[in-house]
């Protein structure tokens, strides 16, 4: 965020300049205790970073870490923010880690259809509370790709080490979806 919020002039000329048509948001605040203003104000400040975003022909997306996996009001914040985020200007990317802390992909994708564009993939294993390469764990695969289509998901991440990557790619290429 600070990056767009200082210089996204700049970052808009590079990603076109290197072809780049996505740029992705970690995470829009600083802390794990937000308020309902401060969620509010953070999502107005990111729709119209993402309306710059889009003039330039640009899709601005939202990652799900940190300040988006807090409570504010009883409420995930990251639910909150579909109702604040503009659909038109803001689609998500999907960190299939965030299982651990309850996060369901599936369920989100069918709930939000066409709010998703991109998913970082890692797989959990519920017996031993620990990541692990995609399809060595207890995350039902079929069921999230197929709902993954249902939200838009376009693009997929393996999102570990080398070692993880190789035996997460490789269960990757024999799943039928």
């Amino acid at each position: 965020m600070r990056e767009l919020r200082e210089r996204q002039p700049e970052c808009i000329a590079w990603a076109k300049d290197v072809g780049i048509t996505q740029m992705i948001t970690a995470t829009l605040g600083g802390g794990t205790t937000p308020t309902m203003d401060d969620v509010k104000k953070a999502a107005d400040e990111y729709n119209k970073i993402a309306a710059v975003a889009a003039k330039a022909g640009l899709q601005q997306g939202l990652h799900n870490e940190g300040f988006e996996t807090s409570m504010v009001d009883g409420k995930r914040t990251y639910d909150v923010l579909f109702g604040l985020l503009d659909p038109a200007l803001v689609k998500f990317q999907f960190q299939m880690s965030t299982i651990r802390q309850g996060f369901d992909a599936a369920e989100y994708f069918t709930k939000y259809p066409g709010r998703f564009y991109s998913m970082h993939l890692q797989d959990w294993n519920a017996s031993t509370q620990t990541l692990t390469a995609v399809g060595k764990g207890t995350i039902d695969w079929k069921k999230v790709f197929t709902a993954a289509k249902i939200a838009g998901v376009k693009n997929y991440f393996v999102e570990q080490d080398m070692e993880l990557t190789r035996e997460g790619v490789a269960f990757l290429k024999t799943l039928n979806v």
